[in-house]
């Protein structure tokens, strides 16, 4: 069975990203809201405590505790609630605590309403300073917004989100009972307030030039942020953001990376050629028929909090109530508000006398539309179906979940999880399809994936109302109507036509490349010329032909080892100086992205940080990122002509010692490619192929790639050692 990870999907962009993280050293307790989260996290956070509660346990503890100070998470709805009352009692207490009040102007944990009372951060910090806290430090991305506030108290400071590390730092030093308040809105709400017009949409968007990316993670670590997803490519693993899910935080251009920019004046680019029969296509589609309603109709809308679920089952209870027919439905959402898992029961009768209970039991789904993989992945969900009575209609799409910001190399076991449903619904009951890549295909943005689920089951026949009643039920929940009509005939379409799901995704299909051994040299050795020149490239297949001689001789027919070898001494000799860099930009595939993904003319904002001007930030003891604007391309186009002086005596940048190491990195690996080859027999080969593929673990630029440097170095000084140790005789060496 599959036994997926289970970390929720954090919600991208969440405040809680950045007001749960700790200095170092430091410990911080949970309590009752979306931060309970935390506890999944790197964040420090032990334990949690019951609404009203926080940092209660603390006053008991202190006494007998060697730890001088903790931090304690409470969000802004429990502060109103109860939260109010433990910091009154650890006032009292006199003890050495500080509350980090998140205030994100919702209840985000359980369906974002509205905080009661209406309070804003600055009643609060008026509050808890009438309750004799020592001192209140309110934390925001706008602090632009509380310069004319007369209504803080007078000792409170207002700082930049940034600067959280050392206002805690602050905090932490401070006897008695401190208070932050980190005033950012529940992300999961802007993007909703967005969609409905009631909050200004940022005329801005984060992208990756995938060209450049390293795939080394960093941006996901520095934002927690699930909106950043893998692109697989033949040069390895990159970025890129899913314009759907990001709500524009921005916290991933924190990441040490000049492969982000952002874009103003940009629109995800729609309908691209080739779908403007669609509509043909539509009206020429069969009336479905019903599955028959002797029994109530149990039905299942698994799915990705935030991404239409509840939607798709209110809609259907709307057709079903429309049509005369009996609906109930019960809504598992969980922490789902915050992106994790959600599943929506839904049961439709022929009358109410017949629908006695909603949950789903054990073995009685009739149908089962998921939206996530990972959440199909569930037991409790597969102990749901019935082999030969459930339908399931899925999306292949693996949106991976938290741990991917941790585990760059995280993937789903797709192809398990295909089967296991299918073993659990019985042949031709599955119907798996990429709902996600088709919705953002034709309509820029991923949201119509699920609608596009539902209309597909219909045209299947797996859903007891009529297509009619569905679409007067998509007008009358009047969420993004124009859109969900037309994902829900787009999905009868598929259902009708087998062949369309490839037709719309052909345009996207990456072109065929050649993977054979041959091949993979040759585009290797090509890319090289055009790095720096066609000797440079010489120098490459020169290297990878001694180790494939040895390789041959040794174990014929085997090409791991060259493979490794060709990867690894690419990956030292492709570095991304100041040069490459450049060229990735200017080469023109950069421009034709853009082109690709999105429409009008945006105009282009870098983020680089340029070594011989950037310095140092003191915050984070990483060279500093500036942003530049579109010119900047111009001097990239100068400096990529550049590539000549890479190495000369006029190559300013390779003073750098980054550069030096770099250069150290690539002789020493060569010297080993050299001895590997040499000294390869049957018996070391299995250590030479993982001794040359350490280096393939190298990613990142400046700070992040002299970490990974450092964790392979050891590892590479104990394979060495094996090597040598398992060569050959002299005498077998002779006979050899």
């Amino acid at each position: 069975p599959v036994a997926p990870p289970r970390t929720p999907y954090f919600c991208a962009g969440c405040p809680h990203n950045s007001s749960t993280v700790v200095p170092e050293g430091s410990r911080a307790y949970a309590g009752i809201g979306c931060h309970y989260m935390a506890q999944w996290m790197d964040r420090s956070t032990l334990g949690f405590t019951q609404m009203g509660g926080e940092g209660a346990n603390w006053l008991g503890e202190a006494p007998f505790s060697k730890t001088p100070h903790v931090f304690q998470n409470l969000g802004d709805g429990t502060y109103v609630h109860s939260g109010s009352l433990a910091i009154r009692a650890a006032v009292a207490a006199g003890t050495n605590i500080t509350y980090k009040i998140l205030f994100n102007d919702a209840v985000a944990m359980t369906g974002g309403q509205a905080i009661d009372g209406g309070k804003t951060a600055a009643q609060i910090a008026r509050e808890v300073a009438a309750e004799g806290v020592r001192r209140v430090v309110l934390v925001t991305d706008e602090p632009e917004r509380y310069a004319h506030e007369t209504r803080l108290p007078p000792f409170t400071a207002v700082r930049h989100r940034d600067d959280i590390d050392s206002v805690q730092k602050e905090l932490r030093g401070e006897p008695g009972v401190t208070v932050m308040i980190y005033d950012q809105t529940c992300a999961a709400e802007k993007r909703r307030r967005r969609k409905r017009g009631i909050m200004v949409d940022p005329d801005r968007r984060a992208f990756i030039n995938a060209a450049v990316c390293e795939g080394c993670g960093d941006c996901g670590v520095q934002s927690n942020c699930v909106a950043i997803l893998p692109l697989e490519t033949d040069l390895g693993r990159k970025r890129q953001i899913d314009q759907s899910a990001c709500n524009k935080d921005f916290s991933c251009l924190k990441g040490f990376c000049p492969s982000f920019v952002t874009l103003s004046g940009a629109t995800p680019a729609k309908r691209r050629g080739g779908f403007a029969g669609l509509e043909a296509v539509f009206a020429a589609l069969p009336e479905p028929t019903q599955p028959a309603l002797d029994k109530p109709y149990q039905t299942i809308i698994t799915g990705v909090g935030g991404t239409g679920v509840v939607t798709v089952a209110a809609v259907l209870g709307e057709a079903a109530f429309l049509e005369g027919k009996a609906f109930g439905g019960i809504e598992m959402t969980g922490l789902a508000q915050k992106g994790g898992a959600v599943a929506c029961h839904a049961r439709i009768a022929k009358t109410t006398d017949e629908i006695h209970a909603i949950r789903t039991p054990l073995g009685g789904a009739d149908l089962v539309l998921g939206g996530d993989l990972l959440v199909m992945a569930a037991p409790q969900l597969l102990a749901m179906f019935t082999r030969g009575q459930t339908k399931a209609v899925v999306s292949s799409y693996e949106l991976l979940n938290a741990d991917f910001t941790k585990v760059p190399t995280l993937s789903l076991p797709t192809e398990r999880i295909r089967r296991e449903i299918e073993e659990k619904a019985g042949a031709g009951n599955l119907k798996m399809l990429d709902a996600h890549a088709i919705a953002e295909k034709v309509f820029g943005d991923s949201i119509g994936a699920n609608m596009l689920l539902l209309g597909y089951a219909a045209q299947a026949g797996w859903v007891p109302v009529s297509v009619g009643a569905i679409e007067q039920a998509i007008e009358v929940n009047g969420a993004a109507v124009a859109m969900n009509l037309r994902a829900f005939k787009l999905g009868r379409a598929l259902a009708h036509d087998a062949g369309l799901a490839a037709k719309l995704l052909a345009a996207d299909a990456p072109p065929a490349v050649d993977t054979s051994l041959d091949g993979l040299i040759a585009r290797r050795a090509a890319f090289l010329t055009d790095y720096q020149d066609a000797a440079y490239a010489e120098r490459f297949r020169a290297r990878v032909a001694a180790v494939q001689a040895a390789e041959s001789r040794v174990k014929p027919g085997c090409e791991l080892l060259t493979r490794a070898a060709v990867e690894g001494l690419f990956k030292l000799m492709a570095i991304k100086d100041e040069y490459e860099v450049a060229r990735l930009y200017t080469d023109g595939t950069f421009a034709r992205q853009l082109a690709e993904k999105f429409d009008g003319a945006p105009r282009l904002t870098l983020h680089l940080s340029p070594p011989l001007i950037a310095g140092i930030d003191k915050a984070t003891g990483r060279p500093r990122k500036m942003a530049f604007g579109p010119w900047m391309l111009s001097v990239m186009r100068v400096l990529a002509r550049g590539k000549r002086l890479r190495g000369t005596a006029f190559d300013v940048f390779g003073l750098s010692a980054e550069r030096q190491a770099e250069r150290r990195l690539l002789t020493e690996h060569e010297t080993l490619l050299t001895e590997i080859a040499a000294s390869l027999t049957v018996a070391n080969h299995a250590n030479a192929l993982e001794l040359a593929s350490t280096v393939r673990e190298i990613k990142g630029f400046g700070p992040v790639k002299a970490a990974s440097v450092k964790a392979i170095k050891s590892r590479q000084g104990a394979l060495l050692q094996q090597f040598r140790a398992q060569q050959a005789p002299p005498a077998l060496k002779a006979a050899e």
